[in-house]
C-alpha cells in the first residue's frame, strides 16, 4: 500500500488576506489539472478546504487524486507555508529580530507581555526562533539555488531587501523563486521537514 502524499501548490490570488477572507475565495478556486496526471483521467475531485489560524477565517482549497492517493492544496501567495500567518507577518517578526540584534531582544516588540492574548515568554521565544530559523534557511537556499541573481547576498532580510529593492522580501521571493518552491523550506517553499 502506497503512503498518502500531500502536495501544496502556489496560488497567485490577487487579493491580500482581508479580501481573500471576505470574498471566501477558496470556494471559487479551480485546479486546472492534476499535477500528477496533467493529461487527466485520474478522477481528480474537490476535497473541500482546511482552515488557517491566521488570518482569522482563511481557508485553503484542496483536491484529491484517487489514483495517486494524494491531497493537493492551493496555498494563496500571501500565506506562509506550514507556519501560521502571512508571509508579511513572518517577515515582520524576522525583521524585528534583525533590528533588535537577536531573538531574546525582539520578544517584547513581537509578543508584548501585556498584550491581549499574550502567549508567555517560553512560547514567544519558540515562535520567534522558529520563524527566524525558517526564514534564514529559505534565504540561504535561494542564494544557493539562484547564484546568478543572489551571489554575495547574505541570508538576511536586510540584504535581500537591498538586492531586490523591495520592502516585502518573502512575497517577492515566492514569485522570483517559483520554479524552486518544491525544494525550498518553509515559509516560502513547500518542502516538508524531514521526519525525525
Amino acid at each position: 500500500m502506497r503512503a498518502r502524499v500531500r502536495l501544496q501548490l502556489p496560488w497567485k490570488y490577487p487579493l491580500a488576506d482581508e479580501g481573500y477572507v471576505t470574498q471566501r475565495a477558496w470556494e471559487s478556486a479551480i485546479l486546472d489539472a492534476c499535477p500528477f496526471h496533467p493529461e487527466g483521467g485520474c478522477g481528480l475531485e474537490k476535497l473541500g478546504s482546511y482552515g488557517r489560524v491566521e488570518p482569522a477565517g482563511a481557508r485553503v482549497p484542496r483536491w484529491w487524486c484517487p489514483t495517486q492517493r494524494a491531497s493537493i492544496s492551493l496555498l494563496p501567495s500571501f500565506l506562509a507555508a506550514r507556519l501560521s500567518g502571512t508571509l508579511v507577518g513572518v517577515e515582520e517578526v524576522v525583521a524585528a529580530v534583525e533590528t533588535a540584534g537577536g531573538v531574546a531582544q525582539a520578544v517584547d516588540a513581537v509578543h508584548p507581555p501585556d498584550a491581549p492574548g499574550a502567549i508567555g515568554l517560553v512560547c514567544a521565544l519558540r515562535s520567534i526562533r522558529r520563524r527566524a530559523r525558517a526564514v534564514r534557511a529559505a534565504l540561504l537556499a535561494i542564494a544557493t539555488l539562484m547564484p546568478e541573481r543572489f551571489a554575495g547576498v547574505a541570508p538576511t532580510l536586510a540584504s535581500f531587501r537591498a538586492a531586490l529593492a523591495t520592502g516585502t522580501v518573502l512575497v517577492t521571493l515566492r514569485d522570483v523563486a517559483e520554479r524552486h518552491l518544491g525544494a525550498l523550506p518553509v515559509p516560502l517553499g513547500f518542502r516538508a521537514r524531514a521526519r525525525r
